[in-house]
């Protein structure tokens, strides 16, 4: 059957992992396996943008984190890429340190998986356009949650047809992406990453949204009141050698 020509495009899904890493050494243990065996993986899998980034701070943090993004098509490729790693031999030997660790040495603490469907307007994830050196870049991940998943859905609808996706666009937040988490242990929330060229352009722009008229008259609207029960806002950095 063809698809008509004005069509929006696909949904896409976003796979959010999140390594708790007690220690340096599984830090740089996880990483090595990002760098030479998972992101190569992913490639010959065809998933071409795989993000990794770390929280500004990570080093002197007492649980260390390490996020990896990895976007998809369709629900079906989040079953079928651990598929296609398994009879990836390249993948085996590069990533041998991980994934074949010992009981008590195991490379990380716990990792969380995070599963999120592209918002209607934003179906698809962006590239950051950014020109600075990414050792300065600031990437701002954000989580809205909801007190019920009414006035979760309300703060959905409040991004899309209300508005809030062409505010931040005007303003030049260069998100990554918006979407619905789907699968996760703070639902029912949203998330979404924007990404500066450094914490000083951040926080200008922060005062920009503040300020604009527009956004003003959006959140003073009565539908949209109280629809958010809590904001949880990280600051990231992409690792040298993230696709994003």
């Amino acid at each position: 059957m063809a698809v008509p020509a004005n069509s929006a495009p696909a949904r896409e899904f976003y796979e959010l992992k999140v390594y708790s890493l007690k220690t340096k050494e599984q830090e740089d243990r996880v990483e090595n396996y990002l760098k030479s065996a998972y992101l190569p993986a992913m490639h010959r899998a065809g998933v071409s943008e795989v993000g990794v980034f770390k929280p500004i701070g990570n080093d002197t943090a007492r649980i260390k984190k390490i996020y990896v993004m990895v976007p998809m098509k369709s629900l079906d490729q989040l079953v079928k890429l651990p598929q296609a790693l398994q009879k990836d031999k390249q993948y085996a030997q590069a990533g041998a340190d991980y994934i074949n660790a010992p009981y008590n040495n195991p490379p990380y603490t716990r990792m969380e998986s995070i599963v999120i469907q592209a918002f209607e307007l934003m179906p698809q994830m962006a590239l950051p356009k950014l020109k600075g050196p990414k050792s300065e870049r600031v990437y701002e991940l954000r989580s809205y949650e909801g007190h019920t998943e009414k006035t979760y859905q309300n703060k959905v609808q409040m991004f899309n047809q209300g508005g809030e996706i062409d505010i931040f666009n005007r303003l030049g937040f260069n998100a990554v992406f918006y979407g619905e988490v789907i699968a996760g242990s703070t639902m029912p929330n949203l998330m979404y990453m924007t990404t500066f060229e450094n914490r000083p352009v951040r926080d200008e722009k922060w005062q920009s949204f503040r300020d604009d008229a527009a956004w003003k008259t959006l959140s003073a609207k009565p539908e949209y009141k109280n629809n958010v029960s809590k904001n949880v806002t990280l600051f990231l950095r992409p690792a040298e050698y993230s696709d994003i």
